[in-house]
């Protein structure tokens, strides 16, 4: 750090000392800062690196000399009868080491009882640094009387009237033998959840959302009105005192007075405790680290002071910081940027992802360019606009995200986003999913982002059934450059096979076999095979039984699809989304050229009449002759695809939805809402553990 400090001058340490105090009045005055936690912190030790190198130029209007800022007009004065210091910060656990070596020398060199044996350990009390706002509460004779905030430490701001307002802060001591005077030191604080109901009601009613929860401490807390602050749900822990009336015996250790003042109905967080040594000190500080995520409110590090008493004595202060107490910092969890750009990624289902592009940043430990926005409706929620200055949070492995644009430092107008209408990669129609956020792109056979997942699909076992084509020679092939779409899988040639990583001769055969084999296929397993958004296998099933030809299906309007048994809306919609786009009629077209076929329709009539004949000689007495079932949940003897065929050889039709049209209900473990539907309808329900009877029935295999 010396090094690139030693060459500003004294001009660019003044203008750093601006720079500072212009963030402090944002922060601490007016509540609404201009930059993150972590950026502040960054500059602030920057200014303590230039002022080691010239201790010469460091005067009392140094940031560094003061604390907090002045207070605001709008409030009444209050003198603090001691003053409310900051606390010194550390970055790492060397910084931490450093500063528990300090103390135990400066012990040693008083000679102070506490180390007398060289072998003792310092005790301090370890808390949560809470992101909240500092309080000061005096009570007399059991009473509150005044609440203050820090201000500059030496004079803070009367928010009295809004204090009481706080559930938390009793208004008067519990029990009796208090002080006739206590100065209560504390921090107020919003949950998350709070402030994920406040921000709720800030939009509703077209209000700005706080940017975090200290801002909403901050904010509600420093209201002039106290109707407003008593409609916002704020907490407050306690943390240490200022002065005492020495009316009372007073504890010689920090966790007697926390017990003392928890016993007068004080709150105290939980999570305190003593630590004894360096290493119990960096435990804790990991411990609180992994629990970090689950809490409810917000904390940026860890506060340790020695717990003895008479020792804080001895250590004293400075003009700024206790000697005898550290805050152990967190690494920023949530950083301020600018947003340069909106892209979007198109994922292996289609799904387009706006991503941010931003300045460069560094949180949670690495340097961050580009945060997800999850979708449109989140960023119409959040106000995000391109040229915004945005909140980006990341939280352990947990990919950055944008959390809000700080919407108040927005210069000029900034147009909203709205998402493409063609896929960025395709060029295909984009279009938005019927009921959620999400917009996809409807070139499913065609497009590059989807080409592992479509390819994957189409030679799965219920679909075209290749065998030898798993995702790693499907990857490979891609790799290579020898498949892009479904069609290519019937251009390869053993040559080319052969070229592939561990790729044997006889492997390579009984792949091009098992491509071969799959052109005779089923009309129904052709259609489930290229993939339509909302098309299963039974849609599949019942389109093939309706069309005669693939040229028919795509050729099919709106109400030939809706007659279909199993086709409402949404499901017609994409089907005719789908065989809409060129690149996909493409695909198919090279396919049926490849060779790919099926039973022709004289064929396939002649088969089901058959089918129909057997099935009526067979089953005229069974109860599901042209019955609507419902399969849904798990068997143990069946899957649902075999118990699908077995029923539809029976003569009834199989279908996904229940629907007061459904016959039967056949419902294996974990059936979920289709059984709830069908109770609620009164359909008929056959449960897993009464298939095998009724099919042995049907069959006469049993009785």
């Amino acid at each position: 750090m010396k090094d690139d400090v030693s060459v500003l001058t004294q001009q660019d340490y003044l203008l750093l000392c601006a720079e500072i105090m212009l963030h402090n009045q944002a922060y601490y005055r007016d509540d609404r800062p201009i930059i993150s936690d972590a950026q502040y912190d960054q500059l602030y030790q920057r200014l303590l690196a230039v002022e080691a190198v010239h201790p010469d130029w460091v005067t009392e209007h140094s940031p560094s000399q003061q604390v907090g800022f002045a207070s605001h007009q709008a409030f009444a004065p209050i003198t603090h009868r001691m003053p409310m210091l900051s606390l010194n910060n550390s970055f790492d656990d060397q910084d931490l080491s450093a500063f528990y070596q300090r103390a135990y020398d400066r012990l040693v060199q008083i000679q102070h009882p506490l180390v007398a044996k060289s072998t003792t350990e310092l005790a301090f009390f370890a808390e949560p640094k809470l992101d909240g706002l500092a309080l000061s509460l005096r009570y007399e004779s059991g009473r509150l009387v005044t609440a203050a905030t820090r201000g500059d430490g030496e004079t803070g701001e009367d928010v009295t009237h809004n204090v009481r307002t706080i559930q938390d802060i009793p208004k008067r001591l519990r029990g009796d033998h208090w002080p006739a005077v206590l100065e209560v030191r504390g921090e107020v604080f919003m949950t998350k959840a709070s402030l994920a109901s406040l921000n709720e009601q800030q939009l509703a009613r077209g209000d700005k959302p706080f940017a975090n929860p200290r801002n909403a401490a901050a904010g509600s807390l420093r209201q002039l009105d106290a109707k407003v602050t008593a409609q916002r749900t704020l907490n407050f822990f306690c943390y240490g005192w200022g002065e005492v009336s020495e009316d009372i015996p007073w504890p010689k250790d920090y966790p007697g007075v926390m017990a003392l003042l928890a016993q007068w109905g004080l709150p105290i967080n939980p999570l305190g405790q003593a630590v004894a040594g360096l290493d119990k000190m960096l435990a804790y500080y990991q411990q609180l680290s992994q629990k970090r995520p689950d809490l409810a409110y917000e904390i940026d590090g860890i506060v340790y002071k020695l717990a003895d008493l008479s020792a804080q004595t001895a250590l004293g202060f400075t003009a700024k910081f206790p000697r005898w107490a550290i805050a152990r910092k967190f690494p920023a969890q949530e950083v301020w940027t600018d947003l340069l750009g909106i892209d979007i990624q198109v994922g292996r289902t289609g799904a387009l992802t706006p991503v941010a592009r931003l300045t460069p940043v560094a949180v949670g430990g690495v340097v961050v360019s580009n945060a997800t926005l999850h979708n449109l409706d989140e960023i119409r929620r959040k106000d995000i606009r391109i040229g915004d200055k945005v909140i980006v949070r990341r939280a352990g492995d947990v990919i950055p995200e944008i959390v809000a644009s700080l919407a108040d430092q927005r210069v000029g107008e900034l147009a909203e986003f709205s998402m493409p209408s063609q896929c960025p990669v395709c060029d295909s129609a984009v279009f938005k999913d019927p009921d959620k956020a999400v917009y996809r792109c409807s070139g499913g056979l065609y497009c590059p982002a989807q080409q592992q997942r479509a390819l994957e699909h189409f030679v799965s076992r219920k679909a075209m059934d290749i065998q030898g084509l798993g995702s790693k020679v499907i990857t490979q092939l891609v790799a290579a450059g020898l498949v892009s779409h479904p069609d290519d899988f019937y251009q390869l040639t053993l040559e080319s096979l052969l070229k592939l990583e561990r790729m044997a001769e006889k492997s390579a055969q009984n792949l091009l076999d098992a491509i071969a084999a799959s052109k005779q296929i089923t009309f129904a397993r052709f259609i489930f095979a290229l993939g339509i958004a909302e098309v299963g296998e039974v849609t599949a099933k019942n389109l093939a039984r309706t069309f005669s030809s693939i040229d028919d299906l795509i050729a099919a309007d709106t109400s030939q699809l809706l007659a279909i048994t199993d086709i409402g809306p949404v499901v017609a919609e994409q089907i005719q989304r789908f065989f809409a786009q060129a690149h996909n009629r493409e695909v198919i077209s090279g396919l049926i050229a490849a060779g790919i076929h099926w039973p022709t329709s004289s064929s396939n009539q002649s088969l089901s009449k058959q089918a129909n004949d057997s099935t009526q000689q067979a089953t005229d007495d069974h109860p599901f002759v042209n019955k609507t079932l419902v399969i849904t949940g798990s068997f143990d003897e069946f899957s649902r695809i075999e118990l699908a065929e077995r029923f539809e050889s029976l003569g009834a039709k199989v279908t996904s939805s229940v629907s007061k049209n459904t016959d039967f209900l056949i419902a294996g473990d974990k059936a979920g809402s289709k059984l709830t539907k069908a109770e609620a309808l009164g359909i008929p329900i056959i449960k897993a553990d009464e298939l095998t009877r009724v099919l042995g029935a049907v069959d006469g295999s049993t009785t």
